[in-house]
């Protein structure tokens, strides 16, 4: 029986990551998915082609994903290509994400809709586009996941992802000392042992 975990890297992360958790599931193969795409109906396009044809080749399939990694794989893939997913520090709510930009630029949803993109200082552009679609493409999703989401995460709220987990009825763990971006060796322990458990 084959067993593969797929590693789906976030924002500015690579494939290469998958090294990590390596250790973390002696009984598979784990691979890191170098995806190119940049918005949500990018990967819809890419993602369940890859997977689909990754299913082939396994008995069983399991997903970890790291924030927009998650977001993306949310949007785009279904239970007929996973088995089970752990998501760390996922984007679960998209929409409200870039409400939150918007405010932090200081920009309104009329100047949005007017520029279609405007450039922030915090490194982001806001797209007209990626709102509209994310407005009319909620999350569904329905196959078992565990969710890692750091205490002190500046991209969703505890609110946020503890209703997200309530709703598709995902285990959730909270680490006190964690954040967004899970990379000092206390919260690498704490993922590590997570997985594990």
């Amino acid at each position: 029986m084959k067993n593969i975990v797929f590693y789906v890297h976030g924002k500015g992360g690579s494939a290469e990551e998958a090294e990590h958790y390596k250790p973390l599931f002696p009984e598979a193969e784990v691979v890191g998915f170098d995806y190119h795409a940049e918005a949500p109906w990018e990967a819809k396009d890419e993602f369940p082609q890859f997977f689909t044809e990754q299913r082939k080749r396994c008995d069983s399939l399991a997903l970890v994903a790291n924030s927009i990694g998650a977001f993306f794989s949310m949007s785009s893939l279904d239970g007929t290509m996973i088995d089970k997913a752990y998501f760390i520090s996922p984007v679960v709510d998209m929409e409200k994400l870039i409400g939150s930009m918007m405010m932090w630029a200081g920009v309104t949803e009329r100047e949005l809709a007017e520029k279609l993109e405007i450039p922030t200082e915090f490194g982001e552009t806001l797209s007209w586009d990626y709102l509209a679609y994310v407005r009319v493409h909620p999350i569904s999703w329905l196959i078992p996941t565990r969710i890692l989401y750091g205490a002190h995460d500046n991209l969703t709220s505890l609110e946020t992802i503890s209703a997200f987990a309530k709703r598709i009825g995902a285990e959730l763990t909270v680490m006190p000392n964690g954040e967004h971006w899970f990379h000092t060796e206390e919260q690498m322990r704490f993922l590590d042992s997570w997985i594990a458990g």
